[in-house]
């Protein structure tokens, strides 16, 4: 899925405020909520590994996924997340687009020529996945898919 924007990876996993993003209203095991039409950045993952994130992250207690985009290949899926994760996000495998307030806002159209929603914003209440929960759900699908590959 291409935006436009660049990936940036760094050793943290908290979304840190920069003077060009809006603050964040990260909430820490949650999903996060964002007022009307606030930016998103955009975590790409490879859609094996993000189905399961998804599998995951649906059968915990807490909300804990938002909306989430395929590409028309469905070869990646994307999960919107806080302005500002991009500047910490280092997941091996994946990567976090910082939009920079440019096209991914909740709630969205479709963000990215030739993608679809997986699961689409839930109306106008501005809900992303936390990203802090997300890294331990791609983390957890991760070590999942290597022990089936490896039962093989």
């Amino acid at each position: 899925m291409e935006t436009g924007a660049t990936p940036s990876t760094t050793a943290g996993h908290l979304p840190s405020p920069d003077s060009s993003a809006p603050p964040t209203r990260h909430v820490e095991g949650a999903v996060g909520h964002l007022g009307p039409a606030e930016p998103c950045d955009l975590v790409t993952v490879p859609a094996r590994q993000g189905l399961e994130a998804v599998d995951i992250l649906r059968r915990a207690a807490a909300p804990g996924v938002g909306p989430v985009l395929h590409d028309g290949a469905c070869d990646t899926l994307g999960f919107l997340v806080p302005p500002g994760t991009a500047n910490a996000w280092d997941v091996p495998g994946s990567a976090c687009t910082q939009t920079s307030g440019r096209g991914l806002r909740i709630p969205a159209e479709l963000p990215v020529t030739g993608s679809d929603w997986l699961l689409p914003p839930d109306g106008d209440t501005g809900t992303v996945t936390d990203p802090a929960v997300l890294r331990e759900a791609l983390g957890e699908a991760a070590r999942l898919i290597e022990a089936a590959d490896n039962r093989r």
